[in-house]
């Protein structure tokens, strides 16, 4: 799989990290930034790496920040893009397992590094159970087909 990554500045070792597991995992990293660890605004790294995922560009995402809130939301702002804050392995497969999700958001100062790795190690590796989960992403997917088209 092709991933994206991108994080602020409070990501952005955990990012280092978790690109390097992704590499020796066999997938591939497209890196949106940030590259240091100098205070950055994260809505600059999220949008791109979210939007490579809903034009296909890239399989799934990464974001990470501070909380992973905020880029948990501006990742959802991106038309496609199910976006999942995780905190543990479990959260983590259940968001692909039951919602499908594109896009990981990781908060790097509520977990540890090691419980990164392991959430994203899971993530990666856990399927879409489809079935009654489906109708549901086909509804949230409505919803954001009828926001889209009566907003400006």
């Amino acid at each position: 799989m092709k991933i994206a990554v991108g994080s602020d500045h409070a990501g952005f070792n955990y990012k280092k990290r978790i690109a390097l597991l992704l590499t020796e995992l066999g997938h591939e990293v497209q890196d949106f930034g940030a590259h240091s660890d100098d205070p950055v605004d994260y809505p600059l790294f999220v949008r791109p790496a979210a939007e490579a995922v809903a034009e296909k560009t890239c399989d799934r995402g990464i974001v990470l920040g501070g909380s992973g809130n905020g880029e948990a939301i501006a990742a959802n702002k991106v038309p496609g893009i199910r976006c999942a804050l995780c905190w543990n392995a479990e959260s983590a497969a259940l968001s692909r397992k039951h919602n499908n999700a594109n896009v990981l958001s990781l908060g790097a100062r509520m977990i540890s590094g090691e419980e990164a790795l392991q959430i994203v190690a899971v993530w990666i590796g856990t399927a879409f159970d489809g079935g009654r989960h489906q109708r549901r992403i086909d509804q949230i997917s409505e919803m954001e087909a009828f926001f889209r088209g009566s907003r400006p």
